[in-house]
């Protein structure tokens, strides 16, 4: 039996999103994808940096209609007194407030933590900085890439032998944006298991650096015991083998994973090579990853003489872990992202639908609509502040003054 987004897990909960770009915005519209109501302020003006992102579509920011999904939007000019009132009248009525400006920006606004507190006890702020609210490096700006660099992520990505590499996306945005989202998920959780009158907020201080570094969990021990900085191996894992990217004989790319000695075995099944099994190279994980190389040559060698039909129903056969290395292209067209509708079509007011990633995790049970994309300048300008008790006449008078 199915349910409405009604019942989502964050049904109820109102998010205020003040940020701007990717990173903390993302995780704002993660939690719109778990039903919570995410209103999107911007300045009257517009300029949210996402607008102008790539991909733009002549005057339709693609960037912007998918990153900021499901989000009521309205304008505002917190930095004009009149803009800040309103701002602390309306930060009453939210549950979270989502921030990422620079540290102590807030502050000389007149929007302090405790002015907060002061205005809404049981407010959640989470506050995405690139580098945290202390610490030498706090009034720094920061970007996906600066995140990336510094805690070692792209250190460990690219060719030995060629400079380090980041994606062609802005990664760490994405994964501070998960955090974020955690954040908010574990601060209602502890708030809301209290009785009302015990209830408080929080301030979240997530550093997306810190974020990142975060997930690379082994090296700092493996440089405090084994004295060894992990480098860049290009798509070669050294801890554990054989698992690399190889190209099959008409061109296509594969990634093979053989971590275990069950899972190498299948390997060998699949390509026909009982005798490595008995290779003194290649009898455990360790050994393989000590000749990683020579075990990479003789895959390298055998997917380079099979097309990829046939690697795939020799791998297939022996439920080999594998995949074709996609493009967003053969994404699309893959039977598995299909079926699971992997990719929905967001409604648009400008262009029908906008293709988008699926919510996720999936809730067994529920289901919701697809959220509309992201809000024009102040769509909903009207709504949210006639809610506040704003009259027509109330609104032009500080439109005109570029307060809203």
């Amino acid at each position: 039996m199915t349910s409405t987004a009604g019942h989502f897990p964050l049904k109820g909960v109102r998010i205020l999103d003040l940020a701007t770009v990717v990173a903390a915005p993302f995780s704002a519209t993660l939690c719109g994808d778990m039903g919570a109501e995410v209103v999107k302020v911007e300045l009257p003006q517009g300029g949210d940096p996402l607008r102008t992102l790539a991909p733009v579509d002549g005057e339709h920011a693609l960037f912007w209609k998918v990153g900021n999904r499901g989000k009521k939007g309205i304008t505002l000019d917190v930095r004009k007194p009149e803009g800040r009132q309103l701002f602390l009248q309306m930060i009453r009525e939210f549950d979270v407030l989502v921030e990422n400006f620079r540290t102590g920006t807030l502050d000389g606004w007149g929007l302090d933590m405790a002015t907060l507190h002061q205005h809404n006890p049981h407010l959640i702020v989470l506050r995405l900085t690139g580098f945290g609210q202390t610490g030498p490096y706090a009034q720094r700006p920061g970007f996906a890439r600066i995140f990336e660099a510094m805690s070692g992520l792209t250190y460990i990505t690219g060719e030995p032998d060629r400079p380090p590499q980041h994606t062609n996306y802005p990664l760490g945005d994405a994964i501070a944006g998960l955090f974020g989202a955690f954040a908010i998920a574990t601060a209602l959780a502890q708030r809301n298991a209290l009785p009302i009158e015990q209830r408080c907020g929080a301030e979240i201080d997530l550093s997306a650096t810190e974020a990142l570094f975060r997930l690379l969990d082994p090296l700092a021990a493996e440089w405090r015991f084994k004295g060894e900085a992990r480098a860049r191996a290009g798509s070669r894992a050294t801890y554990t083998a054989p698992s690399n990217v190889f190209q099959t004989e008409d061109g296509h790319w594969i990634t093979v994973v053989g971590t275990g000695n069950p899972i190498f075995e299948r390997l060998c099944k699949a390509m026909d090579r009982p005798d490595l099994l008995t290779d003194p190279r290649f009898a455990n994980n360790l050994l393989r990853t000590q000749n990683l190389v020579a075990l990479d040559d003789i895959l390298s060698a055998w997917c380079r003489s099979c097309p990829l039909s046939v690697i795939q129903k020799k791998f297939d056969a022996v439920e080999m872990p594998y995949s074709q290395v996609n493009s967003i292209a053969d994404a699309a067209k893959d039977p598995h992202f299909q079926h699971r509708q992997a990719i929905i079509d967001l409604p648009d007011r400008d262009l029908g639908t906008v293709p988008a990633p699926c919510i996720v995790p999936r809730f067994v049970g529920l289901e919701r609509e697809p959220p509309a994309t992201g809000p024009a300048t102040g769509e909903h300008n009207s709504e949210i502040y006639a809610a506040l008790g704003l009259t027509l006449a109330e609104q032009d008078r500080l439109r005109s003054l570029g307060v809203i």
